[in-house]
């Protein structure tokens, strides 16, 4: 069992500093309403927010830790990271899984073996690439996911990542999961369609200012 179910909608409930609804309160209410609309599955970031929404829903959580600097290994970067959100409640922990140097040099499947020993979790590898989802398999990753792929190299594609989606798909013995840039009900077909066992959506949900904006930059100026 790999907590989330197949075919499942995973809605990411994050919202940056800066944003209104930077809350946990708020986080477990956009969990209510995901979990309203039928998503089967809630991931979310930091130990105050799982908290608040595990008291809100029953779905199941994937949680995540952001530290350190963005621009490197900073989702769920150590085992020290994982701690506090799975005792907030997270069924599953999702970190980088990405090639790139860890903290301290821990390697990743360290981390992934005291997760599964110590917090008795499953581990879901957010990669960048199909040489990173490889890696993390062979690290003991029980779900990879297309999550970064974009973030590592400076050239963020305008939709989902489909053509990695379907290279993990193809070449790896787990479930692999669809995240990033995912928008429409177009999007969600495209990626189950290559191999996804289940899908994550985030802005385009749970980001008004993002929706918003995107939708103001489509009005033609006069």
């Amino acid at each position: 069992m790999f907590v989330i179910a197949p075919g499942t909608l995973v809605v990411s409930c994050q919202a940056a500093p800066g944003n209104p609804f930077h809350s946990a309160e708020r986080m477990a209410l956009m969990a209510r309403a995901a979990e309203a609309g039928g998503a089967g599955a809630i991931r979310a970031n930091g130990a105050e927010h799982i908290a608040a929404i595990r008291a809100a829903t029953t779905l199941p959580i994937i949680g995540i830790n952001k530290l350190g600097d963005p621009a490197g290994v900073f989702i769920t970067p150590t085992f020290e990271s994982a701690v506090g959100i799975v005792a907030a409640g997270a069924d599953l922990v999702a970190l980088d899984g990405t090639l790139r140097p860890r903290p301290n040099g821990t390697r990743l499947d360290q981390q992934i073996a005291r997760i599964h020993a110590e917090l008795g979790v499953p581990v879901m590898a957010d990669v960048d690439s199909l040489e990173a989802g490889i890696a993390a398999r062979d690290a003991g990753a029980d779900l990879v996911a297309s999550t970064l792929s974009g973030y590592t190299n400076g050239q963020i594609p305008t939709g989902p990542d489909v053509e990695l989606v379907r290279q993990l798909a193809a070449k790896l013995d787990c479930p692999i999961v669809a995240e990033g840039r995912v928008r429409t009900p177009d999007d969600v077909r495209a990626v189950c369609e290559a191999g996804a066992y289940a899908v994550v959506v985030g802005h385009a949900i749970t980001n008004p200012m993002d929706i918003t904006a995107r939708l103001v930059s489509a009005i033609p100026i006069a």
